[in-house]
């Protein structure tokens, strides 16, 4: 689009485009031909370029303008083009480090992904300590992952989402994965998957894994969904284990059920 919205030509006729075009002695010849100080007559460097408050040109569309909204077919265009870096990794293409899980195999994968995915990769890839050991300089252990979770990994660095089945089996991992590697937009997809998948059987695991890592937003509307379906979650074994294990936790659900009921909570006996 940049080519031929410039040069006014095709790919095919890049080259006669500066070929055919004029040449520096023309451009010379522009600004040298124009009148003299003393003429009366002639178009100016000024006139030649003078403002013209026509309607009919400051109205015009221009043909090649880009339109508001991609289409379909500009969409497919677009994945497809993006799906060449997960190309490169299937296919295993000008691979130049290996990432070794907690157990299973290591998986090759390209340093330059990982360093613009990741702040924490990429200072880690340019340490001295990962340079100056060159017998393990292609080898990068990640101890907090198994190898199914590693490939989860690595196909969102890669496409920049998960097939949801993958998402509903490694969420919790994956977001611990992603604050330890600041890798917010993976971190962002795992909060946004577990809120939009919060139901009675998994919103006390949410609602203790969003308090353990002091997700706030993520807390509160685990509190706030746990309120509204508060009877067919209390009332299971569930939330006996969960209480056994998180009083304190239970007592914020208590404290958000009241609030949302409008009971006053009662002062204690010690205040008048």
């Amino acid at each position: 689009m940049f080519q031929s919205a410039v040069f006014g030509c095709t790919s095919g006729s890049f080259g006669s485009a500066f070929s055919s075009g004029p040449t520096l002695d023309s451009f010379g010849s522009t600004f040298s031909s124009g009148p003299t100080s003393g003429s009366s007559s002639g178009p100016s460097l000024f006139s030649t370029f003078s403002y013209s408050s026509s309607p009919s040109r400051s109205n015009t569309t221009p043909a090649n303008k880009k339109p508001s909204t991609d289409t379909e077919e500009d969409l497919i265009k677009r994945i497809s083009f993006l799906s060449g870096f997960m190309v490169a990794f299937k296919e295993q293409i000008h691979t130049d480090i290996k990432l070794r899980p907690n157990n299973g195999p290591s998986i090759s994968a390209h340093k330059s992904l990982l360093a613009a995915r990741s702040e924490i990769f990429k200072n880690i890839l340019s340490s001295d300590n990962y340079k100056a050991s060159p017998s393990d300089a292609e080898t990068l252990t990640l101890p907090e992952l198994n190898i199914e979770e590693l490939k989860a990994l690595l196909e969102f660095l890669y496409t920049g989402d998960l097939p949801e089945d993958k998402f509903k089996e490694h969420v919790f991992t994956l977001y611990v994965a992603a604050d330890k590697y600041e890798i917010r937009y993976l971190q962002d997809a795992c909060e946004r998957y577990m809120l939009n998948s919060l139901n009675a059987s998994n919103a006390l695991d949410i609602l203790e894994f969003s308090d353990s890592h002091l997700n706030k937003n993520m807390k509160q509307t685990t509190l706030n969904f746990i309120v509204q379906n508060m009877k067919s979650i209390v009332s299971s074994q569930k939330y006996e284990d969960f209480a056994s294990n998180n009083p304190c936790l239970c007592v914020e659900v208590t404290r958000a059920f009241v609030d949302a009921s409008g009971v006053s909570r009662p002062r204690p006996q010690n205040q008048i």
